[in-house]
């Protein structure tokens, strides 16, 4: 749980909810940063530039 808070923590300094993402490249930065947790301070830096979702089955 600790680690999940200090990654939230990291996301808020690193500025991922100030304009509420849009799209799930945005929604999955913000959750690869929190689930990186302590790691972002140590030089991790994720981020999702490009996400593809699949298509609803018909």
């Amino acid at each position: 749980m600790a680690w999940l808070v200090i990654g939230m923590i990291a996301a808020g300094q690193r500025h991922n909810f100030d304009n509420p993402p849009i799209d799930c490249a945005g929604l999955g930065t913000i959750a690869v940063t929190a689930l990186a947790g302590p790691l972002n301070y140590m030089g991790v830096n994720p981020k999702i530039t490009e996400c593809n979702l699949p298509a609803p089955s018909q």
